[in-house]
């Protein structure tokens, strides 16, 4: 959870960086994608690392790798520095979903994964959405508006390194094999637990990043707002709702659980496309809502497919497989949107974004309906 406060902890922020240093909405989703980057490159080493050496000889690095892009972003004044916080972020990211979700699942215990992937899914959101929250309340409210965030960061990353140290995981008996860097990949028969999920979870994870790159300039642009500690707190209230409807949902079925939130992202992005049109907030909150809550029951059935079939020796592996085909189009889609936005409009940018979000939604629901009942578990 700590790390993840980091992930999204400079949102609110950006409206701030671009007055002082200067650029367009263009470049602020460039400077966000580069998370996508340094996530991507870390997944391809850090699951198969983990399976091999243990979680704990992924997880401190990337404790430190995160402490030190907070110390960059507590001190950027260009736009080289946010792309390199955002890319030492995106590092330690990459090999938290990977190696600290499987160290969740083996200090659950085999009778306690769905349990496990519960859990580890909901520390991710909950800190995906107190960082925005926290950076924009802080910087509405204290001094260093571009500072105070991270040296908090930095507090709960320092805080969180004796638990991992402390954790009840041991080092794998037996070494894997294959290449150290390579495409993540689950094991041979499990490719349609990977397929359901990423079928929902990406589509889901496309439409909260774009309310995080670019629900402020909503906000300011179209709503009549540039209050930081709004954009934070809508942010928080969108990962609030991932976290929520996770538990609401654990006891269905993980096939009725990704069928809904295929439906919960195509109902969120009409509703966003109505928000732009009437320049609502409480369509845009609304739409924020739909959004968590589909990318949560898109991340938690496609977390409860892996845990349900994957051995421990491949789970990590599995886990960065599942993100790397949720963050790539996600990061991909979000620089078009923010180009696209500059080209032809705020409006008419979002709403084409959200056509194509709401079309992909679509796909992954069939793409679950058409082989759901076929993969073992779902």
């Amino acid at each position: 959870m700590a790390v993840f406060v980091l992930s999204n902890a400079a949102t609110p922020l950006y409206g701030l960086w671009q007055r002082d240093i200067g650029f367009s909405k263009g470049t602020l989703t460039v400077v966000f994608a580069f998370y996508v980057v340094g996530m991507t490159a870390s997944l391809l080493v850090s699951g198969v690392a983990s399976d091999r050496l243990g979680r704990k000889p992924v997880l401190v690095p990337a404790l430190v790798l995160a402490a030190l892009a907070s110390a960059i972003f507590a001190t950027a004044t260009s736009v080289a520095a946010l792309i390199t916080a955002r890319l030492l972020t995106g590092i330690a990211v990459g090999a938290v979903v990977s190696a600290g979700m499987a160290a969740v699942t083996d200090v659950a215990g085999p009778g306690r994964k769905r349990l496990a992937a519960l859990l580890a899914s909901c520390a991710m959101v909950l800190g995906a959405g107190l960082g925005p929250l926290l950076a924009g309340v802080l910087s509405e409210t204290l001094p260093a508006p571009t500072v105070t965030v991270f040296l908090v960061e930095i507090a709960l990353l320092a805080l969180a390194l004796p638990v991992v140290l402390r954790m009840p995981v041991h080092r794998p008996a037996a070494a894997g094999r294959g290449a150290w860097i390579r495409v993540p990949r689950v094991p041979r028969g499990d490719g349609g637990r990977l397929l359901l999920g990423v079928a929902v979870f990406a589509p889901g994870l496309a439409s909260t990043s774009f309310v995080l790159a670019l629900g402020p300039s909503l906000l300011s642009g179209l709503l009549g707002t540039a209050d930081r500690g709004a954009a934070g707190a809508m942010a928080f209230v969108m990962f609030l709702a991932s976290a929520g409807v996770q538990f609401a949902v654990t006891r269905l079925r993980i096939r009725t659980i990704l069928l809904a939130g295929s439906a919960s992202i195509v109902a969120g992005m009409s509703v966003l496309t109505a928000a732009v049109h009437t320049s609502s907030v409480a369509l845009l909150v609304v739409a924020a809502l739909l959004a968590g809550a589909g990318q949560g029951m898109g991340q938690f059935g496609g977390l409860s497919l892996l845990n349900s079939g994957i051995p421990a020796s491949r789970l990590a592996e599995a886990n960065a497989a599942l993100n790397v085909g949720g963050y790539l189009p996600a990061g991909a889609l979000a620089v078009s949107a923010g180009y696209l936005s500059d080209a032809i409009g705020l409006a008419d940018g979002a709403t084409t974004f959200a056509a194509t979000l709401a079309g992909l939604a679509v796909a992954g629901g069939l793409v679950v309906l058409a082989r759901g009942r076929r993969v073992p578990g779902a």
